[in-house]
């Protein structure tokens, strides 16, 4: 993986595992997604994967359809994307790791229970 989407990855996992009872786990060998309360609400895939990405939930209209603008995004496949879930490639010259954050917060505060959203915004 080359370096720019390795860095995206490393500070989306650091975002992700930052938010409110965060937890890594790797369901799929080196596949990695982030949970809280028990639920995905980020997957990772590989850190050294081929072509790195990340898909996220996004309920919001306006990001949902900003996310699947990004070169080579898509609906995350396995029905997923019928529920709001988007798929991300994180390459050099995509989307910035800031607005990438964003989407993972976003995401987060789908799947989180209430309490810990309160407890992001408090």
């Amino acid at each position: 993986m080359p370096s720019a989407p390795r860095s995206t990855r490393a500070r989306i996992r650091e975002f992700a595992l930052s938010l409110p009872e965060a937890v890594e786990e790797f369901p799929w060998d080196e596949s990695a997604v982030v949970k809280v309360n028990k639920k995905i609400f980020v997957f990772l895939g590989a850190e050294g994967a081929e072509a790195p990405g990340i898909s996220v939930k996004l309920r919001d209209e306006e990001a949902h359809g900003h996310a699947l603008a990004v070169p080579g995004a898509a609906p995350t496949g396995y029905g997923l994307g019928r529920a709001g879930w988007v798929s991300v490639p994180l390459v050099a010259g995509g989307a910035p790791v800031e607005l990438l954050c964003d989407w993972v917060e976003e995401s987060y505060r789908t799947i989180a229970p209430k309490r810990l959203v309160a407890r992001l915004d408090g």
